[in-house]
């Protein structure tokens, strides 16, 4: 039964952290660009949320959608000033170009928030535990769990059945297959920021609403999304997925069984075997080239 616990405990944190990774798979996918700056935009959308809710006094209503849609402008920015004029540069310069724009958002939050942790004025998950059983599970990491599955869901949806989605996909599959069958192909990039923006917000605020928001804690939660990008594989959603849950899972099992400082680096152990035995990772393309 303790096992049971632990499992479903490791479930529902995985889901989070699957919700993270996708937030690197979709800027992958499309641009074949690793994100360095996912956890100061975790930080970052998380404290628009605290702006419009403490500061404005706004209801949540009105504070979620206006996160979402500054969280969306503020990828479309960093997409349009930082990484677009680096098109047909080597890939080396959009990286450390990520890593830039993460030092300028961390600078920028600590000259308008400042240093110290803050928590949201009002919980916007319940916090009380359910129980099933013998099996005690925190309603807050619940509600996080249903609220990453849905946006899983809508994302697969929006691939699956839009138009939109569906020069996402091609773009995806190749860049000048895709400028070839006229596809804008530096609009889908804009977008595939813009909606990566959108959900390193939503993961930002689930992850404050736990934690508290802080300019120095939530990055250091969104480094956790590297080992489940590289278990899963970087171009697959569904490795996203199923990388998150595995790594949520181990996490959960370590701290319950052996110990919790042992459980923080286990992700990371991960990571490095993963990089020595399947650098791929489990669902992600192995290319061959020829010479």
């Amino acid at each position: 039964m303790l096992f049971l616990q632990f499992f479903l405990n490791g479930l529902l944190i995985g889901g989070l952290y699957a919700l993270l990774a996708l937030g690197i798979v979709l800027i992958y996918k499309a641009t074949h660009v690793f994100n360095f700056a996912l956890g100061e935009m975790l930080a970052v959308g998380a404290f628009l949320l605290y702006t419009f809710m403490f500061l404005a006094g706004l209801p949540i209503w009105i504070a979620i959608p206006l996160t979402v849609v500054s969280a969306m402008i503020l990828g479309l920015c960093m997409e349009r000033i930082g990484l677009r004029p680096l098109l047909g540069q080597p890939i080396l310069a959009s990286i450390m170009a990520t890593l830039s724009i993460s030092l300028m958002l961390r600078g920028v939050a600590l000259f308008v928030w400042g240093s110290p942790t803050v928590s949201l004025p009002q919980k916007i998950m319940p916090t009380k535990a359910v129980r099933f059983g013998d099996i005690f599970l925190s309603n807050e990491l619940l509600w996080t769990f249903v609220v990453s599955i849905v946006l899983f869901a809508c994302l697969f949806l929006f691939f699956r059945f839009t138009k939109t989605g569906l020069f996402m996909r091609a773009t995806a599959e190749g860049h000048d297959i895709a400028q070839a069958s006229g596809i804008n192909v530096e609009k889908i990039f804009a977008l595939t920021w813009g909606i990566a923006a959108i959900v390193a917000a939503a993961g930002g605020i689930m992850l404050g609403n736990r934690f508290g928001i802080g300019i120095t804690t939530l990055p250091m939660m969104g480094i956790k999304a590297f080992p489940v990008v590289l278990l899963g594989g970087l171009e697959s959603i569904p490795g996203a997925i199923i990388g998150g849950l595995m790594i949520g899972v181990l996490e959960s099992l370590v701290s319950g069984f052996a110990d919790p400082q042992l459980a923080e680096i286990s992700p990371y152990i991960v990571l490095l075997l993963v990089l020595l035995i399947r650098p791929e990772g489990l669902f992600g393309l192995k290319r061959i080239e020829r010479i």
